[in-house]
């Protein structure tokens, strides 16, 4: 089993500001399987980001994923995903 990742779409946080608040979801073949807000995260995005920076190099694209809310489940070949941040934007892919 794969994963079909397009570019997900960059903002540098000097753009968008440090993202404290908003809806973050993930939808599986169109039903809502997580949704939370970013502000319910154990460590902040900044703190995330910084302590996985001195670990290794993060680069433009590259995806981190953090605690899992209510709603974990498998994914199947075919399944369609399609997340985001409020405020960040869609990422959608495909289990190949």
């Amino acid at each position: 089993m794969a994963f079909v990742i397009p570019q997900p779409p960059v903002a540098a946080a000097d753009v968008t500001g440090h993202i404290a608040e908003g809806r973050i979801w993930l939808d599986v073949n169109g039903e809502t399987r997580q949704d939370g807000n970013v502000n319910q995260l154990i460590w902040s995005l900044p703190e995330v980001i910084a302590h996985l920076s001195g670990l290794f190099e993060l680069r433009p694209g590259d995806l981190i994923f953090t605690d899992t809310p209510a709603g974990v489940g498998a994914v199947q070949r075919g399944d369609v995903m399609e997340g985001g941040v409020e405020g960040l934007g869609l990422i959608r892919l495909k289990v190949t």
